[in-house]
């Protein structure tokens, strides 16, 4: 999987990315600072119907959104910024191992100090930022972090 795409056209990449991944509720977002991930997940919330304002959780390491899936039941969405934490027991003392084993999707920067923690089933993105300023948005394995 892989979307080059300017900014412009991220509500249809966000749109398409839903179809494509569907069902599934980890993902950890790698890219160099500047890239655009809050930015990516921003519009990955507002594709599922986020009516709440989205803001990286830099500080507060972990915001909680509130979506209603397409039966009218309501759901949640993690946004997590590991960027700060030194270990996976900051990680854990700060809640992060509980927002991934919920019924709700997670999207985790700066996964790195989590990656024991992780589900088996994450999907791992890079985001990266091409020359002429579009960015490409692609599925990684979990040996090409």
């Amino acid at each position: 999987m892989q979307w080059t795409f300017t900014l412009e056209q991220l509500p249809d990449v966000a749109g398409a990315f839903w179809n494509y991944f569907g069902d599934k509720q980890v993902f950890t977002l790698n890219g160099p600072m500047g890239a655009g991930k809050t930015t990516m997940i921003k519009a990955l919330c507002a594709a599922k119907g986020v009516a709440d304002a989205t803001a990286s959780p830099t500080f507060s390491i972990i915001n909680e959104y509130g979506y209603q899936d397409p039966q009218g039941k309501a759901r949640r969405i993690y946004h997590l910024d590991l960027y700060r934490l030194k270990d996976e027991n900051d990680a854990i003392s700060a809640g992060v191992e509980d927002t991934l084993y919920q019924d709700a999707i997670s999207f985790v920067e700066w996964p790195d100090v989590i990656a024991p923690l992780l589900p088996p089933d994450t999907i791992h993105l890079q985001l990266e930022v091409l020359p002429d300023q579009k960015r490409v948005l692609r599925e990684i394995s979990a040996s090409d972090k």
